[in-house]
């Protein structure tokens, strides 16, 4: 059954960068497609950034040309790397299917973006 476990958040100051990873369990990786997603507080669950099977890749307007999303189907991992970071983009992310199955939801990884 396929789980998935997020890393890498962290404290960082505006303008800063950190690499986010979604470890998956199973052996399909290579054949999801996949997408991160986060939860400001206060505010519901959105899809920020998704990638195919194939590595095709889409973003959210409020990520674009700041975030990169990428895969390595031999580690069964996903990645997130954020540059640029506002304090907006302070959220719990979270990695799963696309479209995302609820009842997989990870504990995600906290991001705060603040001075």
């Amino acid at each position: 059954q396929v789980q998935f476990v997020e890393s890498g958040g962290g404290l960082v100051q505006p303008g800063g960068s950190l690499r986010l990873s979604c470890a998956v369990s199973g052996r399909l990786f290579r054949f999801y497609d996949m997408a991160w997603h986060r939860q400001a507080p206060g505010k519901q669950r959105e899809l920020i950034a998704g990638i195919t099977r194939g590595g095709s890749t889409d973003y959210a307007d409020s990520v674009k040309g700041r975030f990169t999303i990428s895969r390595d189907n031999a580690k069964n991992a996903m990645y997130l790397q954020m540059n640029s970071l506002k304090p907006e983009d302070t959220a719990v992310y979270y990695c799963n299917l696309r479209p995302a199955d609820h009842d997989k939801w990870g504990q995600g990884t906290q991001v705060t973006v603040s001075s």
